[in-house]
């Protein structure tokens, strides 16, 4: 299974790096993740949000395999417990597919990038900037897998 995150925005802070790369590390050679960032689109004066949305959805779909399922991290979308998401990754490696998990630019997701998306999942009701959500991200799924495996990392 390759799970591919697929986000909106250019260089990151070392610390970012840093932090998602520690939890990569820990996660088996079956579940790596692999990242395609978007860059942003080219904001001006007169930049409008629905624009730049479309813009940066177009780019998004295009480094979306056709045969990839796709979970949209969207802040209107179903927050999981962490159990909850443990037994949605186990259902996904199960699955044999491959997925991408989309994550937008300052002014979210397009429709398109929702509408492809099976699933809208929220990390939660708080506004979180961007380099966060990704360490977010790679911690969650590594807590995840550790719980699927019954490794100690995970403590209820």
């Amino acid at each position: 299974m390759r799970l591919c995150i697929v986000c909106v925005g250019g260089k990151m802070p070392a610390w970012v790096d840093a932090g998602v790369g520690e939890y990569e590390k820990r996660l088996p050679r079956e579940l790596k993740l692999q990242w395609k960032e978007i860059p942003l689109a080219r904001r001006g004066r007169d930049s409008k949000p629905e624009q730049l949305r479309k813009a940066e959805g177009e780019q998004i779909l295009k480094a979306v395999p056709d045969s990839d399922r796709v979970i949209a991290l969207d802040v209107k979308g179903k927050s999981w417990s962490t159990p909850e998401l443990a037994q949605q990754l186990a259902g996904w490696q199960m699955s044999g597919d491959n997925y991408s998990l989309l994550i937008g630019g300052p002014d979210g997701l397009s429709p398109a990038c929702l509408e492809r998306a099976e699933r809208r999942w929220s990390l939660g009701p708080l506004t979180l900037p961007h380099p966060l959500v990704r360490i977010v991200l790679a911690e969650q799924l590594y807590r995840a897998w550790t719980i699927t495996v019954n490794h100690p990392y995970h403590r209820d």
